[in-house]
């Protein structure tokens, strides 16, 4: 059965790939599993039919047959578990590749969100210009300890897996800011994430819905 997504119908990102259906889109294409999209507006998010697949209101959800899930960390390890090819057949590896998909949510992406939420919706506060350096500094702590224990390697623990994937998606989201260049490694970990071709084939599929919005 092919699952279905839904997606932003007009993404706010205007086709960066930054919005959480990217990294679910990425995950089926390096599966190699054709998926559907239902695409959503964001009135219709808050309505009963969206809702009960996602009781908060947002993207992505998947639906496959009689399974509906939300949060696109458990959907794209939903993707990763059913699915080769994200996941090591090793089991202590498969467990550190998951680690690293929590380590990517919980613990390098919060100050990256609290640094987006600063810049777009805070400029005009008066404590933007104290606050944003020091929401920057806890960023470049986290971006310090990941670039230490990458090193030289091509990917976070032997190779690519759904962590990587999680991970270059966070990591994405600096590219404006100038931080991430402070870390040539990292930078060229992320350049490696976007060179997959998964990654190319999930990134112009959602770049021509943004394309198509953009031209109505």
């Amino acid at each position: 059965m092919i699952p279905t997504i839904t997606a932003f119908e007009r993404s706010p990102d205007g086709g960066r790939g930054l919005a959480r259906d990217m990294q679910v889109r990425w995950a089926l294409e390096e599966a190699g599993q054709p998926y559907d999209v239902r695409l959503v507006s964001f009135a219709a998010m808050k309505q009963p039919a969206h809702l009960a697949r996602n009781p908060f209101g947002s993207i992505p959800t998947y639906e496959e047959g009689d399974l509906a899930l939300f949060e696109s960390g458990a959907i794209v390890l939903h993707i990763a578990v059913r699915y080769a090819g994200l996941l090591p057949d090793d089991a202590n590896a498969r467990a550190r590749a998951v680690a690293w998909m929590f380590a990517a949510y919980s613990t390098v992406e919060p100050p990256i969100l609290e640094r987006a939420t600063a810049v777009i919706l805070e400029r005009d506060a008066p404590w933007h210009d104290e606050r944003l350096p020091l929401v920057d500094d806890r960023i470049r702590k986290r971006l310090g300890e990941l670039s230490r224990h990458l090193g030289d390697s091509d990917w976070l623990d032997g190779d690519f897996s759904a962590g990587d994937l999680v991970m270059v998606g966070v990591l994405r989201r600096l590219q404006r800011s100038g931080l991430l260049n402070e870390f040539p490694n990292l930078a060229a970990y992320v350049a490696r994430g976007e060179a997959r071709p998964a990654f190319k084939r999930a990134f112009d599929a959602q770049l021509a819905v943004a394309l198509a919005a953009s031209n109505n």
